[in-house]
């Protein structure tokens, strides 16, 4: 059966790059009359031209995400059940040579951070863990999910790919959603951060959201880690794999992640700096070309930039996160996967959202609605 790697392989990345490059300010003023949909208009607000439109392009974003999402912002927490890792990826804290504690929790220590987490507030959660595919493989989330799912109605999961029969048997257990972040869709810049392990297998990675559709889960995620390449050609082409899943898997719903590289033990430098005015244009440009797609945000931004990026088309946020296996419950730095920048308590960023006439949303899913 055809995957996104056989549309994958027909781009020409060169080819992209210099149209991007090449886009004129007469190209975005038309992508802006005609944005929704269109790659091409896409391709004109994601260039350097584009920089000169920001306000228009911010004003007509906002107005979209408010018209289709109203004022509403949800909250998710992750929850990092285990840093094992079996991959070489010099990028994250969890990478197999780090010297770092590895953990991977327990039934009695997911009751506890689940404890901490639903005392808080939060009805949606993300499960998150290395990729480790003998200890924390999918016989281990099939083990927890039911504790998980008698806690929160919608949850998602961060994990390693696995294949369409265990996506199945995930689903039926109560997963919602699965993330699969790419990294870069450049191949020889995936080879040069991804040197041992499973994830070396870039195609396998590439049509990994194929496999989850297929397994009828209800959301898939995508995403690039902004900093490893030209973050303007690894958004286009991000787009041209969401746009490719859209028309193939249209029953499920889709939201992209656009996380910025940062700091980690042995991590390294972007290798393309991604400005603040460069991720305004990124999410506005991705909010004009697809008014239905959810745009989330992590703690890895400071909290005044988190705040004033909101109205531009963010639904979805985490807040008071750990990103380190049992970090809710014994907070201990050296177990992180990267550095968060966002430090306030979760009541902390609720009230900074309803000051800006934002609604916290703490559940918009319920698991019943499949079944009714």
């Amino acid at each position: 059966m055809s995957t996104f790697a056989d549309t994958f392989f027909k781009l020409n990345p060169d080819s992209l790059s210099l149209r991007l490059y090449s886009a004129t300010a007469t190209d975005v003023e038309r992508a802006l009359r005609n944005p929704a949909g269109d790659l091409s208009s896409l391709m004109a607000l994601l260039s350097p031209a584009a920089m000169a439109y920001l306000e228009p392009m911010a004003q007509q974003a906002a107005a979209i995400t408010r018209q289709r999402f109203g004022a509403n912002v949800g909250l998710f927490v992750p929850l990092y059940v285990s840093n094992l890792c079996a991959n070489e990826c010099d990028y994250c804290g969890f990478s197999m040579s780090n010297k770092v504690k590895r953990k991977t929790l327990n039934q009695d220590e997911l009751i506890q951070e689940i404890a901490i987490i639903k005392a808080r507030g939060f009805d949606s959660v993300l499960l998150v863990s290395g990729e480790h595919e003998t200890k924390v493989g999918p016989s281990y989330f099939e083990a927890i999910m039911p504790m998980v799912k008698a806690h929160f109605n919608h949850v998602a999961i961060e994990i390693q790919p696995l294949e369409t029969p265990e996506y199945q048997r995930l689903a039926k257990l109560g997963v919602d959603a699965v993330m699969v972040y790419q990294e870069t869709y450049r191949t020889q810049t995936y080879a040069k951060h991804h040197t041992r392990g499973k994830k070396q297998d870039f195609i396998n990675r590439l049509t990994t959201p194929d496999r989850v559709a297929k397994a009828g889960i209800d959301k898939i995620g995508l995403g690039v880690l902004l900093g490893l390449d030209d973050w303007r050609l690894d958004a286009l082409l991000m787009a041209h794999h969401l746009d490719y899943l859209e028309k193939n898997y249209w029953r499920c719903r889709y939201s992209i992640s656009l996380p910025r590289l940062r700091p980690c033990t042995g991590g390294i430098k972007p290798k393309v700096e991604l400005s603040d005015a460069g991720l305004v244009q990124m999410i506005c440009a991705f909010r004009l070309f697809n008014p239905q797609l959810e745009i989330s945000l992590s703690t890895r931004e400071l909290p005044h930039l988190r705040d004033n990026l909101l109205p531009l088309g963010i639904t979805h946020i985490s807040a008071g996160s750990s990103t380190q296996p049992g970090g809710y419950q014994h907070p201990q730095t050296e177990l992180d996967q990267f550095e968060i920048s966002d430090e306030r308590s979760v009541d902390q960023v609720v009230l900074a959202l309803k000051h800006r006439g934002f609604n916290p949303l703490w559940k918009d899913w319920e698991g019943a609605w499949l079944t009714s």
